[in-house]
């Protein structure tokens, strides 16, 4: 993003994380802003990259994990993040420092969909170590 954010862009943003289903008009209110400009500044945010896209949270309802998964110095990182982006029950990689290189949450309907998604992880060519570790509450 080349553009950095305003600190209206950034309340904008804000507002969007906590409820993307917010009205231009609610948020214009909110920032004492016309509703004109509030989508204006909305589109422009979404043209430039800073919103990638608009989504739902919904409620966990199976079980969730996180997988710490160390890299072969081989095989490009991103090549496995792509790779783990792939197979179902996969939410979100993130490329890391530290003793791993890749963190990704899982999640599935149930502990025999989430295992299938784990040792999918483990196969993947480049993995060369991974941890996986039980979520046990969301806050």
């Amino acid at each position: 993003m080349k553009n950095l954010l305003d600190e209206i862009d950034r309340k904008i943003v804000e507002i969007l994380k906590n409820d993307a289903r917010k009205s231009y008009l609610d948020m214009a209110k909110d920032l004492k802003m016309s509703e004109g400009a509030i989508r204006r500044r909305v589109k422009k945010l979404v043209e430039s990259g800073a919103i990638r896209k608009f989504t739902i949270e919904t409620a966990q309802e199976g079980p969730a994990a996180v997988i710490l998964l160390s890299a072969n110095p081989s095989v490009p990182t991103s090549e496995i993040s792509e790779a783990m982006l792939k197979i179902d029950g996969i939410q979100r990689v993130f490329e890391v420092t530290g003793e791993f290189d890749i963190v990704a949450l899982l999640s599935a309907p149930d502990t025999h969909a989430l295992n299938s998604c784990i040792e999918k992880t483990r196969m993947l060519k480049g993995t060369s170590r991974t941890n996986t570790m039980m979520v046990l509450r969301f806050w």
